[in-house]
């Protein structure tokens, strides 16, 4: 449950009142169907891919977990926690997709806003998420900061965004021509044209990606990728020592 005296920022009271019982029920239903998808099954072995870079055991974070249809690509994972805003969402992730493939020695599930939940630092080797940053919440330097605090030394983070240029963001007058400008747009105008293009971290294009991580995070890999309804970045980095 939300622990006791943390504070709900607008990310979480949305999600809440978004993600309830009849959406969670139809968002799990999904999850069967999405076994037979391409873009979910690349997304699977993606996962994977980011335990196996590591050589032990590791402490896994699904930041966002919804209804778990990511905890069985966990590999190698001596525990992993899922946290979600919804109530809803976490009582579907009881009896996730695959659960049988699950093989975490120990699942956890937490109700609380990534935006304040407070983990103990250096509690994770591998904080992900997906489909929630740059997507449901800003992928900015609070988030970014909050991520490398929780991760160990040498810990990962991977996550996927939304980028701007998906076909299914609305393409106005307005947007075009800031797109077309950005380019020529020096110094200052340049970055104030480009945060206002990313919505302020709503969306996150490669350029995003690599500011918002500048400092905190050494980036292994980063690519876009196609789903059946974005065009998304895809990222892992190591967390830095500074």
């Amino acid at each position: 449950m939300m622990a006791t005296g943390e504070a709900i920022g607008p990310w979480a009271r949305k999600a809440e009142a978004l993600y309830d019982d009849a959406y969670a029920r139809k968002y799990r239903d999904r999850d069967e169907a999405l076994l037979e998808e391409t873009t979910y099954q690349n997304l699977i072995a993606w996962l994977q891919q980011a335990c196996g870079r590591f050589h032990h055991r590791i402490d896994v974070l699904d930041l966002g977990c919804g209804t778990g249809r990511y905890f069985w690509g966990v590999n190698n994972a001596r525990s992993l926690v899922g946290l979600d805003a919804s109530v809803a969402m976490l009582a579907e992730a009881r009896h996730p997709v695959r659960a049988d493939r699950i093989s975490a020695r120990e699942l956890r599930l937490v109700q609380g806003d990534l935006a304040a939940h407070v983990f103990p630092d250096d509690s994770f080797d591998l904080v992900y998420s997906i489909g929630v940053l740059a997507e449901h919440v800003p992928l900015d330097a609070e988030i970014v900061d909050r991520i490398w605090r929780w991760l160990k030394p040498e810990g990962r983070f991977a996550f996927t965004t939304v980028d701007p240029q998906s076909p299914d963001v609305p393409q106005t007058l307005q947007r075009s021509l800031a797109s077309l400008a950005l380019p020529l747009a020096p110094g200052g105008l340049g970055r104030a044209l480009h945060r206002r293009l990313m919505a302020g971290g709503m969306y996150g294009d490669e350029r995003w990606i690599r500011q918002a991580l500048a400092g905190k995070f050494k980036i292994e890999s980063l690519e876009q990728f196609r789903s059946d309804v974005h065009l998304h970045g895809r990222c892992v980095a190591r967390k830095a020592v500074e």
